[in-house]
């Protein structure tokens, strides 16, 4: 199977420099791969690949290149500890992480790949990879899914687009790549909301404003709920010395509905557990707290087993979801994509009500501003409504095209 229309036409192109967005399991990686073996193919070359951290660049490509290049027999060894291909021909593939760039610095380089580049710092190509690709004429080809109209993915965008100085730029989205169906497309307008979606599947430039729950407004909110003497109550929880915080709820399987919000400062989870029980003594408790509280003690016992003694059923992953699925899973519960609200407060809820409205992000970052006091109350939410409602990761079909064909 060759490539794909988008692969296809960022291959083709001999621009020196190459910037490629793309929505989700576009096949941003497999081309990635193809792209480093064919730079590669010439003797004694510097082939580089940058991904945002060293588990990325490991997780992404690495037993898929080796695999790759195995298969043709053109590897001569490898070195595991530091992601390093030597080809029989001279030529060596490298990945690095660039949340440590010095240590790409005094490289010549022939080519390189930026992988979800619009996550990494700009001074890694400014001031590191670019003068490295100076005294071989190297090339350069970025690849990724957008970050906002402020990050500097836009700004090489934009010069491709306007053909700058060697530069080429494309924009494809998910359903491009082919390898998702256009029903999982319209599953996924189900799970995000519809910023999330544009930018994540549709490859869109989306314009964030400053405050991190941009999807909820005074119209989410409900007069009291009813709570049944039989009814769960589910309970998202983040732990803190002042203060702990809590979301109290009720789930029927597909909606949200929260009643109560608790905001004990000076406080412990043992003063958090009685005050539960005293307002909800009559109710089956379902704790969704901090996972951090799996490890942290208080007076010998970890903070999820004073909940379980208190009789609550706790249900908590090892570790917490990253802060960027929490808030988007949240955002997509007020509203997704298909127009459709699965999460409701209570016009009880003051405290969450104030937060949901005031935490912002710092500056021009996607880095929640912690120092306001805001966050807490939104992380008890947000580990419940993840918990409950999490961001589905898109299901491709499958298909690896057979690059090495091209090469």
């Amino acid at each position: 199977m060759g490539l794909n229309v988008p692969q296809k036409a960022v291959a083709d192109c001999d621009s020196r420099f190459r910037v490629l967005i793309a929505g989700r399991r576009m096949g941003k990686t497999w081309l990635a791969i193809r792209e480093l073996a064919r730079f590669a193919r010439l003797p004694n070359r510097k082939i580089l690949y940058i991904a945002p951290s060293y588990r990325m660049a490991k997780q992404i490509v690495w037993k898929d290149l080796k695999g790759r290049l195995s298969k043709v027999n053109w590897t001569k060894k490898v070195n595991e500890s530091e992601l390093t291909i030597t080809l029989v021909n001279g030529s060596e593939i490298m990945l690095r992480s660039a949340d440590n760039y010095d240590s790409i610095r005094g490289l010549g380089v022939d080519f390189v790949v930026f992988d979800e580049f619009a996550d990494i710092d700009i001074e890694t190509w400014t001031e590191v990879v670019r003068p490295a690709l100076s005294d071989r004429n190297g090339h350069a080809l970025f690849i990724g899914t957008p970050k906002g109209v402020g990050n500097w993915a836009k700004e090489l965008y934009d010069r491709g687009q306007e053909g700058l100085d060697d530069w080429t730029s494309w924009q494809f989205t998910t359903l491009d790549g082919g390898n998702v169906t256009a029903d999982e497309i319209e599953s996924a307008k189900a799970d995000l909301d519809t910023r999330t979606f544009r930018q994540e599947y549709m490859a869109s430039f989306e314009t964030y404003a400053n405050n991190i729950y941009y999807n909820f407004n005074r119209s989410r909110l409900v007069d009291g709920f009813i709570l049944g003497e039989k009814d769960v109550v589910h309970i998202g929880i983040d732990f803190n010395v002042s203060p702990l915080a809590a979301v109290c709820a009720r789930w029927n399987g597909t909606h949200l509905q929260v009643f109560d919000n608790i905001e004990i400062y000076g406080s412990n989870t043992q003063e958090m557990c009685d005050e539960i029980k005293l307002r909800y003594p009559a109710h089956n408790i379902v704790a969704y707290p901090d996972a951090s509280g799996g490890n942290r003690s208080t007076k010998g016992n970890t903070d999820h087993k004073i909940l379980q003694m208190a009789g609550f059923e706790v249900k908590s992953p090892r570790r917490n979801p990253p802060v960027k699925d929490r808030i988007n899973a949240v955002n997509a519960s007020f509203e997704n994509a298909n127009g459709d609200t699965r999460l409701h407060i209570s016009k009880k809820c003051k405290k969450l009500v104030e937060c949901l409205e005031k935490q912002t992000y710092k500056g021009d970052t996607h880095q929640p501003d912690k120092n306001s006091g805001y966050d807490h109350m939104n992380d008890a939410l947000g580990y419940l409504v993840h918990s409950l409602m999490p961001i589905k990761k898109p299901v491709d079909n499958d298909r690896t095209p057979d690059y090495y064909g091209a090469i």
